[in-house]
């Protein structure tokens, strides 16, 4: 089961979550065979700032850029990147993916890890539409959380959690992942495997296959 857990403000600004810190290698470890070598890759929606921490002292030949359209995320992700001091850590910037234009022209790679259920519809189509843009032939959009697949809930954990979804905003839930993988492919973003991920979560990865 994916839940939003709650975030608690350290003294140094720093906020916490859990599930980032129980998800992180997994997602790293799926990560690693399809990051590119080197350049910018760009996370939407980073949250507290710990997951792009982990990345970038995991993957330290890679420029990391955290993003979140949340002041107080931000602010959490500038303090996690004071404390580890790494030169390949960027300060976070303020994108919301409905709000052009994006205060990025490119990128290698994007990440969007546990967005696209608790956001409207609407930001998963401006997510695809906005990374395919920006995105090299051939470059990685990766998604992780939880999806419906052929219409049906992958574990009853998940049924739970998409109708608390629901219940605190309409416009959320848990998506199809037919769905998803149709609007990307509409923006020329193309599938190239799913990954069951711990927690009955799925890395979908998608790569830019035309103009």
């Amino acid at each position: 089961m994916n839940s939003m857990d709650p975030r608690r403000p350290g003294d140094d600004g720093r906020l916490t979550s859990p599930a980032a810190e129980r998800n992180r290698e997994p997602i790293a470890a799926a990560l690693e065979r399809h990051l590119p070598p080197a350049g910018v890759v760009l996370e939407i929606a980073s949250g507290t700032g710990q997951h792009v921490l982990h990345f970038a002292r995991m993957f330290p030949s890679i420029d990391w850029q955290p993003t979140d359209p949340d002041a107080a995320n931000r602010a959490s992700i500038d303090a996690w990147r004071r404390v580890a001091g790494l030169s390949n850590l960027r300060a976070a910037l303020d994108l919301d993916v409905h709000r052009r234009p994006w205060p990025v022209a490119r990128a290698a790679a994007f990440l969007c890890i546990n967005m696209v259920h608790i956001a409207p519809w609407s930001a998963t189509q401006a997510l695809c539409a906005g990374a395919a843009e920006r995105l090299p032939l051939d470059g990685l959009l990766y998604l992780y959380g939880p999806y419906r697949v052929g219409g049906h809930h992958t574990a009853p954990s998940n049924e739970v959690f998409d109708s608390a979804l629901r219940a605190r905003d309409a416009a959320w839930g848990v998506r199809d992942l037919e769905a998803v993988v149709e609007v990307a492919h509409r923006c020329g973003l193309a599938l190239v495997e799913t990954v069951a991920m711990p927690a009955n979560n799925l890395s979908v990865v998608l790569r830019r296959s035309s103009g």
